[in-house]
């Protein structure tokens, strides 16, 4: 079980997490690894061009980066069920720590080649899909459920932050006043610092309880004997903010586990017995396969899941492929104003992160979440008629706010509602689907833009996910779900 709350009455609701010292080390090794990240965006680009390299060998390097990640994240899912989160966190920051250094050694050496950086591009990418599966299995280890919902907005502010603006920024300073080799040992630093850190983290036998130890069911994680209504939040549900209708991520900060009776989980959402989790060694498959039945079996993450495919196709390649073309040929920018767009989208999605967090769960925590993400997508609609820049700014920093309040709403509840033992797994899914198809994406979206006007692209892309919100949200009976598994709020 997580540890008990300390007393913490003079901590903002939205910083309560760091009344646990595990978690404060816990998130400072998070924050050091995501601006590292953020950094080899930049300098790997650099270091490839300072090789001779042109864009057909950055696309090797940056595709085996991609094939690392979206390859191997289902395998980090597993392994995240099956073994010490907090010892799989370690040994990522162990490997992140060789390659970078080595690559530094070799590049400040002059023995660096384009092959050497396109396998540390890959090992990178691996090193990711078995962090994050096991970074989102070690928060309900650590932490209390009513801090959840905030630990997932700190990562949700904390990363666009990091990973998009102050990591390809610092990076691109050193590459300007020194070389890239200077910027890749950066890169190496911040693992080090991770590295230490989580060192630090003490030796909890309960975060390094793995899947095949016996393990209750979260209370919340099964409904009440009769669903009740929850209590109204005293500050109100994000829906008074946010109009209704995302990483994931109060008063109550976000919601408690209920403490009324509770009954076996209902047909629609299987929920393993604890008597059914013996020590076992089963096959990767078996735990594949147990994962995609889950899945298949509860229809809010099952459609959830449809619709975050739909919208990942709809317009992740019209943002990162087209764009471009929106800011030079539509609004006469260069490669600065790019970087400010893609800075308003990175801001917004701090915003409404910490947005999110600064509110209660809401009741309704399904219809807001697809809501959120499905309206959120409509501001795109002007994108081919924007005149000005600000008109542009203004738009994708809508559409990265509610994102935001998306994912910290959906991280929390998959924390709070998928069995522990399986949380790994169905958070590498989670991550996987998000992933696999924006290659695809991206590859349809340039060769529609040169026969099909822009707008028209835009316009199809910010209408997509509402129509697939609303079948999701329909088909996945989420208006009844949501009530029939409240996540209280004390």
């Amino acid at each position: 079980m997580p540890p008990q709350s300390p007393p913490r009455r003079t901590l903002p609701r939205a910083l309560r997490p760091f009344a646990h010292r595990d978690y404060s080390i816990l998130v400072s090794a998070m924050v050091a690894s995501v601006f590292a990240h953020g950094m080899w965006a930049v300098a790997m680009v650099y270091q490839v061009r300072a090789l001779g390299g042109g864009p057909a060998q950055l696309s090797v390097v940056a595709t085996a980066t991609s094939l690392g990640l979206v390859g191997l994240v289902l395998a980090g899912g597993i392994v995240a069920d099956r073994y010490s989160c907090r010892k799989i966190i370690i040994a990522v920051e162990c490997l992140s720590l060789v390659l970078m250094s080595t690559t530094a050694v070799l590049a400040l050496t002059g023995a660096l080649r384009l092959w050497h950086v396109a396998v540390a591009g890959l090992f990178i990418g691996a090193g990711a899909a078995f962090f994050f599966p096991a970074y989102s299995a070690l928060l309900p280890r650590m932490l209390p459920a009513e801090d959840l919902l905030a630990a997932n907005g700190i990562e949700g502010t904390v990363r666009p932050v990091l990973q998009t603006a102050a990591g390809p920024a610092i990076a691109g300073m050193i590459v300007a006043s020194l070389s890239p080799p200077y910027a890749i040992a950066g890169i190496a630093a911040c693992h080090l610092v991770a590295l230490g850190g989580l060192n630090l983290i003490s030796r909890n036998p309960a975060y390094d309880r793995h899947r095949d130890a016996a393990e209750p069911v979260p209370p919340d994680a099964m409904p009440a004997t009769t669903p009740q209504p929850d209590p109204a939040p005293a500050t109100g549900p994000i829906t008074g903010i946010i109009p209704v209708v995302d990483p994931a991520t109060s008063t109550p900060l976000s919601p408690l586990h209920d403490s009324g009776p509770t009954t076996a989980a209902p047909p629609d959402e299987p929920q393993p017995k604890p008597e059914d989790a013996p020590a076992r060694a089963s096959s990767v498959l078996a735990d594949l396969k147990e994962g995609f039945t889950y899945t298949l079996g509860t229809p809010w993450l099952l459609w959830t899941l449809i619709f975050a495919v739909v919208s990942v196709v709809s317009f992740i390649g019209p943002i990162e492929v087209l764009l471009p073309f929106v800011v030079s040929d539509q609004l006469g920018g260069d490669a600065q104003t790019f970087g400010f767009v893609l800075a308003a989208f990175g801001i917004g999605s701090a915003v409404g992160s910490m947005l999110t967090v600064s509110l209660p769960m809401p009741r309704r925590y399904l219809t807001v979440m697809v809501g959120v993400w499905a309206l959120g997508t409509l501001p795109l609609v002007i994108t081919g008629f924007v005149t000005e820049v600000w008109m542009l700014l203004a738009a994708l920093f809508v559409v990265g706010v509610t994102g935001a309040v998306g994912n910290v709403i959906w991280g929390t509840l998959l924390q709070r509602r998928v069995p522990p033992r399986m949380l790994g797994r169905i958070s590498s899914l989670d991550f996987f689907v998000s992933l696999a198809l924006m290659p695809v994406s991206m590859a349809i979206a340039g060769p529609l833009g040169e026969v099909i006007d822009l707008w028209i692209i835009f316009v199809v892309a910010g209408c997509v996910s509402p129509v697939a919100g609303l079948v999701a949200w329909l088909a996945g009976r989420m208006h009844e779900d949501e009530l029939a598994h409240p996540l209280r709020a004390r």
